[in-house]
């Protein structure tokens, strides 16, 4: 799925839970397939709670837009017949591509049966056994922020890409040095697929402040002090984020990224003015 020799952009997408927001989003593919995407991914739920979504707008987009798809698929509360479920929906669609996750539960919830596999590379391995899919699985340039042990982390990477996977797509970063030096780390110990970085435009304050602390990203000190002087001007803002993603753009393809993977957050305005500017 991704080229050996031009490098591949890709947006991520989460699927709405209204009728609007469909529509909204629909839109917002179509904008940007003008860029020509390798592919564009639709997100999972905690808990499963978007699967029928995920599923659907999966298919919806592989099928009526003709772009390529990659659907995420966790297994955390899943039984084995619950993602074999969706695993036989995705194949039914022509969908071949999924990124295996460990993924998040449900607030609050307690009546989901116990998990099939406790990590991710559990998933691989048993996605891996149907032969039919291209595997993408995740990874963390500052760490898991569940796992303070970078090592470990490192380690249990290694096992989801000895399980099966194809390529990796790293969490969102704001310094390339992060990449590189992670980079360097996972070849080392022999890591050799794709390691794709993720990038998000920042187009607002508080949504990266939100962000950042669930994932454990790391905000430099000086785009931090540039995004807050400005903080309730969002053309501005949007401003710095475009500029800020697109230097980092442009170094990681310089230096040998295979390509970007960008958190849209269901818009296309910031990703496109990136994209064009790279092209």
């Amino acid at each position: 799925m991704l080229a050996d020799s031009e490098p591949t952009f890709s947006f991520e997408f989460f699927p709405p839970k209204t009728e609007a927001g469909v529509r909204r989003l629909y839109s917002t593919i179509e904008h940007l397939a003008e860029l020509r995407p390798g592919f564009v991914s639709v997100t999972y739920g905690a808990g499963g709670s978007t699967r029928e979504l995920t599923v659907e707008t999966t298919d919806h987009i592989k099928n009526r837009l003709g772009i390529e798809t990659v659907a995420h698929l966790t297994c955390r509360g899943h039984s084995v017949e619950e993602i074999d479920s969706v695993l036989n929906r995705l194949e039914s669609a022509g969908i071949e591509n999924v990124l295996a996750l460990r993924g998040d539960p449900l607030k609050g919830d307690a009546v989901r049966p116990p998990s099939a596999f406790e990590y991710a590379q559990g998933l691989v391995a048993h996605i891996a056994r149907r032969g039919q899919y291209c595997i993408g699985a995740a990874c963390y340039p500052e760490g898991h922020v569940e796992n303070p042990d970078r090592q470990d982390d490192l380690c249990r990477l290694v096992e989801k890409v000895n399980a099966g996977s194809d390529f990796l797509i790293t969490q969102l970063f704001f310094e390339n040095a992060v990449y590189f030096d992670f980079v360097t780390k996972a070849r080392a110990q022999g890591i050799q697929v794709p390691i794709v970085p993720g990038l998000m435009p920042v187009t607002n304050v508080a949504q990266l402040e939100r962000f950042t602390a669930m994932c454990g990203a790391t905000v430099p000190h000086k785009l931090r002090t540039r995004l807050t002087a400005v903080q309730d001007d969002d053309q501005a803002v949007m401003a710095i984020g475009i500029e800020w993603c697109l230097e980092q753009a442009r170094e990681l393809l310089a230096r040998g990224a295979p390509g970007i993977h960008f958190y849209t957050l269901n818009r296309s305005l910031a990703t496109r003015v990136v994209c064009r500017s790279l092209t």
